[in-house]
């Protein structure tokens, strides 16, 4: 055995009780004296990041990432590395940076395209996620996953029609997923706060596969930001039947829960009422209470807390 391996070998066996200054230090010794010695480099990337020394991590996997760009074959780990901790660190113009280096020297990489355009999409840029999606596309016209990822793209650009017109496509590629993407679409109305499209989407979700109580929930929440509240428990009920009574108990508490989000506390209180009569629950109770004292209701509140404190000691 090396001199290098058993630096490398004690290095590793500081690493594992948690002595990161010892290990650091060894780790540096090693990587000084034979810079090309990639293992040395890894094992301080992971002891800088452990240690909570996120900056001289990101140092150790950039100067491994270059490395990588160099060799024929992409072997990408500390590109990977790169990748998750900018997107951990919600740094999204190094995540740019970084898959943009990646695709510049593997342009065909299905896999680096897919995260460049994810990059640019969380980062803001959606024309450009769209161009790299479309690139994809030209590369394989059958894919119904890329079509659903340029629907995205579309959509956060602002191009609707075309993003539904992607979606569209998902289910000429995939007939038997049509209602898992048009369930993407309506979601994406959802969250651009575009509830009546959302309503218009999610009953062909349903009209597909009515048995879904998750769609109905969803159908049920869209009514509920609509103000349509007397319809939106009636969709719920929808929901706990398609369940044959199973699982009532968290329909019940996601409507409580959607209603307390609306400003419909008496209505949420009513529900998770409904919740705790059909399981006992210390996440309803909770809710019921944040429901009465949202009412100004705090005696009641606070007989519910009595209630679930005698429980909790049983």
């Amino acid at each position: 055995m090396t001199n290098s391996q058993k630096k490398l070998e004690q290095a590793e066996s500081y690493l594992k009780e948690n002595q990161y200054t010892q290990a650091i230090s060894l780790l540096r010794e090693i990587h000084e004296a034979c810079p090309e010695e990639e293992s040395a480099l890894l094992m301080l990337a992971w002891a800088y990041y452990d240690s909570g020394d996120i900056a001289r991590a990101l140092d150790c996997f950039h100067n491994l990432f270059e490395i990588e760009l160099k060799r024929k074959v992409f072997t990408g780990f500390a590109y990977d590395e790169l990748v998750r901790i900018y997107k951990q660190e919600k740094k999204y113009y190094d995540l740019v940076k970084i898959c943009e280096k990646a695709v510049a020297a593997q342009d065909q990489d299905k896999y680096l395209l897919a995260e460049l355009g994810n990059a640019y999409l969380q980062a803001g840029r959606a024309q450009e996620a769209c161009a790299v999606y479309e690139k994809m596309i030209k590369m394989e016209e059958d894919d119904a996953e890329l079509y659903c990822l340029w629907g995205q793209a579309l959509f956060a650009a602002g191009l609707v029609a075309e993003s539904e017109d992607a979606y569209a496509r998902c289910v000429q590629i995939e007939p038997e997923q049509e209602s898992h993407y048009y369930f993407k679409l309506a979601t994406l109305f959802q969250q651009a706060r575009k509830d009546n499209e959302a309503v218009r989407v999610i009953k062909k979700c349903i009209a597909i596969n009515q048995d879904n109580p998750l769609y109905h929930c969803f159908y049920g929440d869209c009514l509920i930001s609509l103000g349509r509240i007397e319809e939106a428990c009636g969709v719920y009920s929808q929901a706990v039947q398609c369940g044959g009574g199973t699982g009532a108990a968290v329909y019940y508490n996601r409507l409580g829960n959607s209603l307390m989000k609306a400003g419909y506390f008496a209505e949420a209180a009513e529900y998770f009422r409904k919740a705790l009569d059909k399981e006992s629950n210390e996440i309803y109770y909770n809710g019921l209470i944040s429901a009465c004292r949202a009412m100004g209701k705090e005696n009641e509140a606070q007989k519910i807390i009595h209630e679930l404190g005698k429980i909790k000691k049983v």
